[in-house]
């Protein structure tokens, strides 16, 4: 089984304790990222989100946007999902983040939140999103930072979860994702780190 399969495994097994494990750890940076995804996005925005899991980021901003196409590679994720009340301007799907099945420049905002430093390709699925986010669309990309852990501590982490079937791929410091972003094709409007059960840099750019 490749990397990828077995990434995916692993997220359809965990989408039953996902909504609970985010409540637990991370609530109040969760709370604060809606708040600021509320500031930016606007009522005639067509919103992509990548890596949904069980919807909850796209069932929090519906509301402010005319639409999301709220998409996760996980099927089990998505069926979660698919089981919330929404409101009907959300749409769920499953979707390879390197390979999105939509148009050129469909969307005007993208929204990508603790994905990037798990996958193994974090470069390819910027490119993608270049693609089909509109020029000078807005990019919203809040991720996991790691890159303040010892190394003895990451590898020790990395070793454990790897055990139980994840992988974190990426370790940036905020400054190194900030950088990241910038070589990928991204404005970098505002970041910040939000305190959760790892620091979260809540990352807002704008695209070519």
């Amino acid at each position: 089984m490749d990397k990828q399969s077995k990434n995916k495994k692993f997220w359809d097994r965990y989408a039953k304790f996902y909504d609970a494990e985010v409540l637990r750890f991370s609530r109040e940076a969760y709370e604060e990222m809606y708040r600021s995804m509320s500031k930016v996005l606007a009522k005639d925005m067509r919103v992509l989100e990548i890596a949904t899991g069980t919807g909850l980021i796209a069932i929090h901003i519906a509301k402010y946007v005319r639409s999301v196409e709220a998409t996760d590679f996980s099927t089990k994720m998505i069926d979660a999902a698919k089981k919330k009340k929404v409101l009907e301007n959300v749409r769920f799907s499953v979707e390879d983040g390197e390979n999105l099945s939509f148009g050129d420049h469909s969307f005007d905002a993208v929204i990508i939140s603790n994905a990037l430093h798990i996958m193994p390709n974090p470069e390819a699925v910027l490119a993608s999103i270049r693609r089909v986010l509109k020029p000078g669309g807005l990019l919203i990309a809040p991720t996991f930072s790691h890159g303040h852990l010892s190394d003895s501590t990451w590898k020790l982490n990395r070793f454990i979860l790897k055990l139980i079937g994840f992988e974190a791929q990426s370790k940036w410091t905020p400054e190194e994702f900030v950088d990241m972003i910038g070589q990928n094709g991204f404005a970098v409007t505002s970041c910040r780190v939000l305190k959760a059960a790892f620091p979260l840099v809540y990352l807002e750019a704008v695209g070519p």
